[in-house]
C-alpha cells in the first residue's frame, strides 16, 4: 500500500516526467477511477493546461495547473509511470496523460480503491482535505505529542489514522514502533513523556530514509526486511517476531524489543 514516501517518488516522477509541460491528449481508459466528474468534464478541464507545481500531503499528490487542481489518491494498489506514447498500455493503466511530444504519464492503479479528484481553486483542496491531520513529515515535536495524549486507541491504531496524523500506513507505523521500542497495542495517552519523544524522533529518521529511497525499504536492518519471511526473526535481537492485528490490520513486532 502507497504510503508516504511512496507518495513522494510518484511526486518525483511527476516532476520530471510532466511538471512545466503542457497537457496534450487524455486517454481515460477507466472512468472507474474519475470522482466527481466526467470522462467528458475531467479532458475539458485539463487538456491544454499546463502542470505549473506539485505538492504532496499525506498520502495525497496535488498537481497544480493554473486552474483546476488535479489531487490523486492511490489507494493500495496505485502508482505513477512515466511511459512514451508508442509503448503499449498495461491492462491496470486507468488514465493516460499526453504531456509533451515524446512521454505519457500514466495513472496504474489494480484495485481502483481510490483515484482521481479535481478541486477548482484552494479552498476546494482544504475541503477536500480537512479532515486529514497533521503530515508525518513536517509535523512539529509539541503537535505530535497532542496528538497522542489526547488519544485512548491503541499507538499503532493512532499511528495509521489519517484523520489524526497523515501520510502513515501500516509497514512504516511497525517499523517506527519497533525502533522506538513500543508495542503496537500500548495506548497513546499513556505514554510516557520519554516514550511519546522517542516515537516522534525514530518516526523523523524512518521517514528520512523512506522518502530517500522512495518507500519503506525492506534492509536487512530494518523490521520491514523481515516481516514477510516464513519465520521472522527480529534483526536487533534475534527473537522470532510476533504476529497480530491491530485496527484489523496485520502487525508484526518484537516480544523482547517491545516490552
Amino acid at each position: 500500500m502507497p504510503e508516504l514516501p511512496d507518495v513522494e517518488g510518484f511526486r518525483q516522477v511527476f516532476v520530471s516526467c510532466a511538471q512545466g509541460r503542457v497537457i496534450g491528449r487524455i486517454d481515460v481508459r477507466d472512468a472507474g477511477v474519475l470522482h466527481g466528474t466526467s470522462v467528458r468534464g475531467f479532458r475539458e478541464a485539463l487538456e491544454g493546461r499546463r502542470f505549473t507545481a506539485s505538492e504532496r500531503r499525506g498520502k495525497w499528490l496535488l498537481a497544480h495547473t493554473g486552474g483546476p487542481t488535479l489531487m490523486l489518491h492511490f489507494g493500495m494498489t496505485g502508482s505513477l509511470v512515466c511511459a512514451r506514447p508508442e509503448e503499449e498500455a498495461e491492462a491496470h493503466d486507468r488514465v493516460l496523460f499526453g504531456v509533451g511530444a515524446r512521454r505519457q504519464l500514466r495513472f496504474r492503479d489494480q484495485r481502483k480503491l481510490q483515484g482521481l479528484w479535481l478541486a477548482w481553486g484552494g479552498d476546494e483542496v482544504e475541503r477536500m482535505l480537512a479532515r486529514q491531520g497533521p503530515d508525518a513529515l513536517t509535523v512539529g515535536r509539541a503537535e505530535f505529542e497532542t496528538v497522542l495524549s489526547e488519544r485512548r486507541a491503541a499507538v499503532k491504531t493512532v499511528l495509521i489514522d489519517q484523520s489524526a496524523l497523515a501520510g502513515l500506513g501500516n509497514l512504516l507505523a511497525d517499523e517506527i514502533l519497533w525502533r522506538a521500542g513500543l508495542r503496537p497495542g500500548v495506548r497513546a495517552n499513556e505514554l510516557t513523556e520519554p516514550d511519546r519523544r522517542r516515537l516522534y524522533e525514530q518516526m523523523r529518521r524512518t521517514l528520512r530514509s523512506s522518502v530517500t529511497a522512495g518507500r519503506v525499504p525492506p534492509r536487512p536492518s530494518w523490521l520491514t526486511g523481515h516481516r514477510d519471511d516464513r519465520t521472522p526473526i527480529c534483526p536487533r535481537c534475534g527473537t522470532p517476531l510476533r504476529r497480530s492485528r491491530t485496527a484489523g490490520r496485520g502487525t508484526v513486532w518484537c516480544p523482547r524489543c517491545q516490552p
